[in-house]
């Protein structure tokens, strides 16, 4: 009787280490509900037409909610999120049918056992910029423009390589262009892209992205070529920076060697004065004079300056409850207010933000 138990024991244990071994799938999800008050009342209830996230104005309404499967055997990984909410509505209307819906949805292979070495394929999150679509994960409610005029996501295959001490990772992407999922008809030229990150200590990250790809049919494409540069600063336990700068050029005509260009540079402050309370400030300043992402049809293009303030409250560490002030002042008349053409633009924003 006693080595019966003695070998049910064993077995026991042999079959709860296999349990233990065996991968799982971890479920996840985020919601975000939100109210924004353009002052400015636009009778469409749309704020700005560069706005994508949090783009609805004088009205309740979810930014976005997702749920999000996610599988890892330590050398195949894969992630599946589905999602709904104004930021899919503006984002994702160029996506035919479901795609619309897709958040995330992609799979990858480790390539070396001794080396932290992937090849991932499917839709991801941009390699572009600090600001994501989670804006729980985002120092400021809303998005700075230079983000909100980059990709929030992008679809291809990429290749990470990330050194052991996880303080550099190098990314390489073949990408179906700028924020597609599916090709842009009539252009069948691929595109791609660069992330290099740098993460001297846990209070540090450097990081720079690019983008080059073209826009347009074959016939009449025109070349892009995008770079985004960022640090994150985390000066103290309280205190934390925050400084961007973009850069973009695209071609004018198909052949020709003059180029228009995008620039914007970018600054967040943060502090943390209680346990639960966060206080940010943003600078922002974008340029896109000929409007290659942009149009304004002014005389000096889209030449704007923003400001926000933000205040948050994290009554439990997976929610927020966050109030920002921001306004826009731009050097031509861009906006619209009672029917008519202004410089300025202004807006208060809510939001209730949970992870689970």
């Amino acid at each position: 009787m006693k080595k019966l138990l003695l070998l049910a024991a064993a077995v026991s244990t042999v079959f709860l280490a296999k349990a233990q071994e065996e991968p799982k799938i971890k479920v996840t999800g985020y919601l975000e509900a939100y109210y924004g008050y353009d002052f400015n009342k636009p009778a469409d209830h749309n704020r700005p037409g560069f706005i994508y996230s949090h783009n609805r104005a004088n009205e309740v309404n979810l930014n976005l909610g997702f749920i999000k499967a996610a599988y890892d055997s330590g050398n195949i990984r894969a992630n599946l999120a589905v999602m709904a909410g104004t930021y899919a509505n503006a984002n994702l209307t160029a996506e035919p049918g479901v795609l619309k819906n897709v958040f995330e949805a992609n799979a990858g292979v480790k390539l070396s056992k001794s080396e932290n070495l992937w090849i991932d394929a499917g839709i991801f999150s941009s390699h572009i910029g600090f600001e994501s679509a989670i804006s729980k994960d985002c120092w400021v409610l809303t998005r700075n423009i230079s983000s909100e005029n980059t990709p929030y996501y992008e679809s291809g295959a990429k290749i990470t390589y990330g050194t052991k001490d996880g303080k550099f990772t190098a990314v390489a992407l073949y990408l179906n262009g700028w924020q597609r999922i599916t090709r842009q008809n009539g252009n069948d030229k691929p595109a791609g892209g660069l992330q290099l990150t740098w993460k001297p200590t846990d209070k540090i990250t450097v990081n720079y992205s690019n983008f080059l790809g073209s826009e347009g049919a074959d016939t009449v494409r025109v070349n892009r070529f995008y770079h985004n540069v960022y640090g994150i600063f985390q000066l103290t336990d309280k205190f934390g920076v925050t400084l961007g700068f973009d850069y973009g050029t695209q071609q004018k005509i198909k052949g020709s060697n003059d180029k228009n260009e995008v620039i914007s540079p970018v600054a967040i402050l943060q502090y943390k004065f209680a346990p639960k309370w966060a206080v940010a400030g943003r600078f922002e300043y974008y340029e896109d004079k000929n409007g290659v992402f942009i149009a304004t049809g002014t005389p000096n293009g889209f030449k704007t300056k923003g400001y926000s303030l933000n205040l948050d409250y994290s009554p439990i560490p997976n929610a927020v409850v966050r109030l920002e002030g921001k306004a826009y002042d731009s050097k031509d008349k861009i906006f619209v207010r009672d029917a008519g053409a202004v410089n300025a633009n202004a807006a208060l924003t809510a939001s209730i933000a949970v992870s689970f």
